[in-house]
């Protein structure tokens, strides 16, 4: 088990560079990035079973995890660097032409950690009930994860998949929800309304965890609750509360940088409130 202080700076660092990528892009979603930077780092150094530096598509004895708010790929794209599956020098080709690390990830581009092009809101959880279904037929006790937005769930897909996994069975998967309460036209509240989640997905056959995302030791708890608790029956769903913008404090209670990049003052200004723990790329 890592230390809650080394995932912390993880983090921190996971922050820095979601700020340098988007700026040097000048395009990118900062904002739910800098969100589920906690959540990312704790589930990819603490929880999940994974070999980086053995990279095989088919995960035989692994855990899987699949972004389906594929838009924020800063953050994966930083924790998949630092856990060791491509360098992270190759972070400063985010969204340049011809690189691998392209806006929204795909697997088009063979690159060490994805296994499914995503970003198309609302397929991740179809695509992770299959991969766990397809675990569960092949005897591979190990684990499906998967990340989804909150306004995400407005694509009627994503109720269709959860009574899928409910009826079926699917007690390998555990499924996230980034609920910060914004998208890209303003909060969901006033977009469309999801109304109670905790309720509508106790109604789909779901066990229900919630968790403050944007506190680590809650995040390694919870997701060590919910590991407990695969293998009982029913599919688990986190209702993760972040804020949008996490650590920078002009990007938090907006949901104006879901999808602007800092120009070069604001840039500055951002990494002058997230400190360099590890080390920049």
């Amino acid at each position: 088990m890592t230390d809650i202080n080394t995932l912390t700076s993880i983090a921190a660092q996971v922050r820095r560079d979601i700020v340098r990528m988007v700026h040097g892009a000048a395009s990118g979603h900062p904002g739910g990035s800098l969100g589920c930077a906690d959540f990312l780092t704790a589930l990819y150094f603490d929880t999940i079973k994974i070999e980086p530096k053995n990279f095989t598509m088919d995960a035989i004895n692994e855990d899987l995890f699949f972004l389906s708010n594929g838009h924020i790929s800063p953050v994966w794209y930083s924790i998949l660097a630092r856990r060791g599956y491509f360098p992270i020098s190759e972070l400063s080709t985010f969204r340049k032409l011809g690189t691998r690390l392209q806006g929204h990830p795909t697997n088009a581009e063979d690159l060490p950690g994805v296994r499914i092009s995503s970003g198309s809101l609302g397929q991740g959880l179809s695509v992770a009930c299959g991969a766990a279904l397809a675990k569960k037929m092949n005897n591979d006790n190990c684990l499906v994860y998967s990340l989804h937005g909150d306004g995400e769930l407005q694509e009627g897909q994503n109720w269709e998949a959860a009574m899928f996994a409910a009826a079926k069975g699917i007690d390998n998967l555990i499924s996230t929800i980034d609920f910060n309460g914004k998208q890209i036209d303003g909060p969901t509240d006033k977009v469309l309304s999801l109304g109670n989640l905790h309720a509508k997905w106790e109604s789909f056959g779901w066990q229900v965890l919630e968790m403050n995302g944007n506190d680590m030791q809650n995040v390694v708890d919870i997701l060590k609750i919910a590991k407990e608790n695969t293998g009982k029956g029913k599919p688990i769903v986190i209702l993760m509360k972040t804020e949008m913008g996490m650590g920078v404090d002009f990007m938090m209670g907006t949901h104006k940088w879901h999808g602007n990049s800092p120009n070069d003052e604001q840039c500055q200004k951002a990494l002058a409130q997230l400190p360099v723990t590890i080390g920049d790329y």
